[in-house]
């Protein structure tokens, strides 16, 4: 994967920190358009991108905001981080 890997990784973490902070409703027309999908359909989405799903589910819980945040944000930046391209 690469660098190409790294870049998309981190389009996608920056995209959804973007929608978060300045569109946070878009985050819920997401996710209920995923859990609208065909069982078959929604598991390959959150197979393909468990860490945005994973960050989208836990902004939708009941959780404190704290630990909202904290558990978006490490899935967030950490994903990138774990793409990173280095030499072997």
């Amino acid at each position: 994967m690469g660098v190409l890997g790294f870049a998309v990784v981190t389009i996608l973490s920056i995209a959804f920190a973007a929608a978060l902070f300045f569109r946070p409703d878009s985050l819920s027309t997401v996710w209920a358009s995923v859990r609208g999908l065909p069982l078959v359909v929604e598991i390959v989405v959150w197979v393909l991108f468990l860490p945005w799903m994973l960050s989208l589910w836990a902004w939708r819980t009941s959780w404190p905001l704290w630990l909202r945040l904290l558990v978006v944000a490490v899935l967030i930046v950490g994903t990138p981080f774990t793409f990173f391209p280095r030499q072997r």
